[in-house]
């Protein structure tokens, strides 16, 4: 990969993320740590971000969405045990929203072949569950994002309100203990939204990366969310502060 190339991904991963480690950033790109740190200052100077304590922070926070591919290979490890736990909440018969985040699709990589209804706005998704006999897709169709392969707009939203689910599983880009939930792209917030509106129980699936994070667009207060499903590395600090909001979090153990 080209220096060019790999400064402006190593940016749009950041401005995604909200903040990156200097270890996580090597591992994506297969380069040195050293190699990084000197992007991360060159970047610095640029205006293009800014350096923190083992990595960096973004000065991008809006209406910014970053490509597929670059989401499908961060925090990887965490999606995964996110999505895993995720699923054991997916019963037989139910009617169920997965929205167009890569913690969705692997939720959907994994969901047991059972006799399901799956809403969705996500064209990964959709692909994911069309081999499954006894799963029931219905796409919410609109205006396609590239980036996302996903659909947004009012046609979306207008879709989502003729349907009532038992639960909705959605991400975000930042989960805040006073500010909520937001993510960085305006329509997909208020396609998550209408989502979590028609859903009788809410499920937000965050890594430890969003925690504390907030982003342009707000998508739902802390109160309207029933149950915010992590990964093993989010701390007891940060869960600590959501100590006085109703959601109740689900944390796998520490894997040995």
């Amino acid at each position: 990969m080209l220096i060019a190339e790999r400064h402006k991904k190593l940016t749009s991963i950041i401005n995604e993320s909200g903040s990156s480690r200097v270890s996580e950033l090597s591992r994506i790109f297969s380069v040195t740590e050293e190699t990084i740190r000197r992007d991360l200052e060159k970047l610095e100077n640029e205006g293009k971000l800014k350096r923190s304590h083992g990595g960096a922070v973004s000065v991008e926070l809006s209406g910014h969405e970053s490509p597929y591919f670059e989401r499908e290979v961060r925090n990887v490890i965490e999606k995964m045990e996110v999505a895993e736990e995720a699923v054991k909440y997916v019963s037989i018969n139910e009617r169920i929203i997965l929205d167009a985040s890569t913690t969705a699709w692997y939720m959907a990589k994994i969901l047991p072949d059972i006799p399901l209804t799956v809403v969705t706005n996500s064209l990964k998704v959709a692909m994911e569950l069309s081999n499954r006999k006894k799963i029931s897709v219905i796409s919410a169709g609109g205006t396609l994002l590239q980036k996302s392969l996903s659909f947004v707009g009012p046609q979306t939203t207008n879709a989502l309100e003729s349907y009532y689910v038992n639960k909705a599983f959605i991400s975000c880009r930042g989960v805040h203990a006073v500010r909520g939930i937001s993510d960085s792209h305006e329509m997909q917030a208020l396609v998550k939204k209408k989502m979590s509106e028609i859903a009788d129980e809410v499920f937000l699936l965050a890594d430890h990366s969003k925690f504390g994070v907030q982003a342009f667009s707000k998508v739902a207060a802390i109160e309207e969310i029933n149950f915010i499903i992590t990964d093993s590395r989010t701390s007891k600090e940060q869960i600590d502060e959501f100590d006085d909001c109703a959601a109740t979090i689900i944390r796998p153990s520490k894997i040995q």
